[in-house]
């Protein structure tokens, strides 16, 4: 169960626009966005930054939706763990790459820029931060700097809602936790923390 209630969405009329757009690219607004709505001024700096990451065009979305999956992983917030999985499937990634993603370093679904990117994304998920120069190294293989900054952007968005989530225990959305149970779990996926008022 959540930590700290998310407001009602109906009390937060001022933000609309911005939950409109999350409507539309993940199909329900985050709880996640209710609550960072109690700090003032923060959940509108949280849809600025989080709109730079993601209009930033010199990645495929699909990549950049399993990168943040990976960092998710490395970190293990399984709350975002499902929403990036869920994220990737709507926007069509192949459920293949999804099925094998804990295998992405072995699995034929992936070629070496993406096992690239996907490692840099998992190493720096991690407490203390496990990104090595050998994973830029790789990277430089395959992407030019402004692409790596932008794995590195969205990682970085990541880590903040990897800890929002994970310390809040924010309630997961019914979309996101049939996407983790339907596809994440059969690799030890569960709703733990975040499963509200679901058995755990």
């Amino acid at each position: 169960m959540a930590r700290v209630d998310p407001l009602p969405r109906e009390a937060l009329a001022e933000f609309e626009d911005g939950f409109e757009m999350a409507e539309a690219f993940m199909g329900f607004v985050p709880n996640s966005m209710m609550t960072m709505a109690r700090v003032p001024g923060l959940l509108p700096a949280f849809q600025g930054l989080t709109s730079a990451v993601f209009t930033n065009q010199s990645l495929p979305h699909g990549l950049t939706q399993l990168v943040a999956l990976m960092a998710s992983t490395g970190a293990e917030c399984r709350y975002c763990q499902a929403h990036t999985g869920h994220t990737a499937e709507k926007l069509g990634v192949d459920a293949g790459k999804l099925d094998a993603i804990w295998e992405f370093e072995t699995s034929d679904a992936f070629d070496d820029s993406e096992r690239a990117a996907l490692r840099l994304a998992f190493h720096s998920g991690q407490v203390p931060n496990a990104a090595t120069d050998e994973d830029f190294a790789a990277c430089r293989e395959y992407f030019d700097d402004e692409q790596i900054a932008s794995i590195v952007a969205v990682c970085a968005l990541f880590g903040y809602l990897n800890r929002w989530n994970d310390t809040m225990a924010t309630d997961l959305e019914d979309s996101p936790t049939e996407f983790g149970e339907r596809v994440l779990a059969a690799k030890g996926w569960s709703a733990g923390r975040h499963a509200g008022g679901r058995p755990r």
